[in-house]
């Protein structure tokens, strides 16, 4: 999608600073491309309605999803380092906002912001998390945009007096993205940014199977539900029919790629049907609906090298499961 800005909204008529929601890329187009391939797959994006958002919110409570919990403990405890480094006055920009929770240990911390920047697919949840944070941070500039954080869109912050930017992109969302694509992506993050900026972001490590896999495979089937849940999103916006009852999470790790990749597994033959367009399935065929890349230190190091940043600072826990890295754009 070429950048673009959409009018930013008055906060007296709209809560939302700017809405890019509609102007994604067509995600119709998107699910039927997915659908034609050989090795099929869904867009990952589409976990995210509003039920989605919230199965993925009770996720990271789970006792084996260890990533959330990890990930804050690295936040809370290293807080006052992160802060050091930072400067003062940032417009605080985050990817993927979800609920916010990993944001509210930087707004604690981090007391000179110009102004926060949640951008999130899932308009509703976007609206209650950032009404939330306006209530408890009554002196903070909170600019809310809906879009999909994965475009290239373009934020009209003129008018925020501050040109230093900070991005924070937790939970290890860059391990959704093939290599390839998260190369672009950081080249994109840094663009915006320009030299100097900071991108503040969560890498999940390589670790034991025993670990890894129970967190995707959860046994109370929450993740299984998440997973079900894009099918169930689709047949509600395009007007599909996929039958959740005919279909199986499945999660494995990829030694070979370093990730995990998820499944629905097809229990039967069957057709499906999404907005007049018909998919003949097999029995026992997956469709792919995530993947999530895990990384050694060196070898995110020279991710970011190929996207323009440089590693400023590495904090993990002392089990080295998860990193919080501070990255500097060239």
């Amino acid at each position: 999608m070429p950048d673009r800005c959409i009018q930013a909204h008055q906060a007296n008529s709209n809560p939302l600073y700017m809405d890019i929601g509609s102007q994604e890329n067509d995600p119709l187009k998107e699910v039927l491309d997915g659908m034609r391939q050989n090795r099929r797959f869904l867009p990952s994006k589409l976990f995210y309605d509003k039920v989605g958002s919230a199965l993925f919110d009770e996720i990271t409570t789970l006792d084996e999803y260890y990533l959330s919990r990890v990930e804050h403990s690295v936040l809370q405890n290293y807080l006052p380092q992160i802060a050091a480094v930072l400067p003062d006055n940032l417009v605080l920009i985050e990817y993927g906002s979800g609920s916010s929770l990993k944001t509210e240990i930087l707004l604690q911390g981090l007391h000179s912001l110009q102004a926060y920047v949640p951008i999130d697919i899932s308009r509703e949840h976007l609206i209650a998390v950032s009404e939330d944070i306006r209530m408890r941070y009554p002196n903070l500039n909170v600019l809310p945009v809906c879009a999909d954080y994965s475009s290239h869109i373009k934020l009209d912050l003129q008018h925020v007096d501050s040109s230093q930017m900070a991005v924070f992109f937790p939970g290890s969302t860059i391990g959704n993205f093939e290599k390839k694509d998260a190369v672009n992506f950081l080249t994109h993050i840094r663009g915006m940014i320009g030299s100097g900026g900071y991108l503040m972001i969560g890498v999940d490590l390589k670790k034991d199977l025993d670990i890894l896999l129970p967190a995707y495979n959860d046994a109370r089937g929450v993740t299984a539900a998440f997973n079900l849940n894009i099918m169930r999103h689709i047949n509600n916006r395009f007007s599909g029919n996929f039958d959740l009852s005919a279909y199986s999470h499945k999660a494995i790790y990829n030694d070979s790629k370093g990730r995990i990749e998820m499944y629905l597994i097809s229990a039967q033959d069957q057709v499906v049907t999404i907005s007049g367009f018909s998919f003949a399935v097999k029995k026992g065929e997956g469709i792919r609906t995530e993947y999530s890349h895990k990384y050694s230190i060196p070898e995110f190091g020279e991710l970011a090298n190929c996207g323009g940043f440089e590693v400023r600072q590495v904090w993990t826990d002392d089990d080295n499961l998860f990193s919080f890295q501070l990255l500097v754009a060239r």
